[in-house]
């Protein structure tokens, strides 16, 4: 399963074709699902373009890319730099009024477990988002079923990178739930290729990658899409 994530904590002046509002971000859905991908992952921003988990933000957000693409499933990130105190996040999901098809919540970051409890209580599916091997730790003490594992390499070394893909990834236990590995920065496409090779789940966009493999800056997150498909990401 290929994923797009369409801007994360990119904003205009990263790169212009980073989407930010609710139209923006359906119009850049609906072609990266004509381009092949099967769910996107979105970071919501408010009118002054601020990451946010305000039910209205939220509900525009999924709604727009809901009315450009019914069948595509659309995800946000819970992240705790969006709202540093775990009761708001937990707050904001049991506010939502329009229900993402699934959540990602970093396992490392406080209050994880009940953020990831309270998508499990609305009907949301869960993605735990694994940066280290001490988080598979903090994961498995979670209550609530997790719909898929992100294991998600920070280091911007792609040497260091994929050691830690390979750390991570032995940690997990045996018939657990799907994973999804991806890299950011200098790392995006070497870990891509790793998860290719393994047979996981990816993801490329704008969030993860502003280059191509060859380098060269991308026109948008649908040349990252052309480009993972191309090194077999499907």
């Amino acid at each position: 399963m290929l994923k797009a994530c369409l801007n994360g904590g990119r904003r205009r002046d990263d790169h212009n074709a980073v989407p930010v509002t609710p139209a923006e971000l359906a119009a850049d859905a609906a072609r990266c699902a004509a381009s092949g991908v099967a769910a996107v992952h979105v970071h919501p921003r408010d009118t002054a373009g601020v990451e946010s988990l305000d039910p209205t933000v939220i509900a525009e957000a999924v709604t727009a890319i809901r009315v450009a693409r019914p069948d595509l499933p659309v995800g946000v990130s819970t992240g705790a730099w969006i709202a540093p105190d775990p009761a708001a996040r937990v707050a904001a999901v049991r506010a939502w009024t329009v229900l993402p098809d699934f959540a990602s919540v970093n396992a490392h970051e406080p209050g994880a477990a009940a953020v990831a409890a309270a998508l499990h209580e609305r009907g949301v599916m869960v993605e735990a988002g694994l940066w280290t091997e001490a988080a598979v730790d903090a994961w498995r003490r979670w209550s609530v079923p997790t719909g898929r594992i992100l294991v998600e390499c920070m280091a911007e070394e792609p040497d260091v990178a994929l050691s830690d893909a390979a750390a991570i990834l032995a940690a997990l236990p045996a018939g657990g739930p799907p994973v999804l590995l991806h890299g950011e920065g200098a790392a995006t496409w070497s870990v891509l290729a790793e998860a290719v090779r393994r047979g996981l789940d990816t993801r490329i966009g704008l969030e993860d990658s502003l280059v191509l493999p060859d380098g060269s800056v991308a026109p948008d997150n649908v040349a990252l899409v052309a480009a993972a498909r191309a090194l077999g990401a499907t």
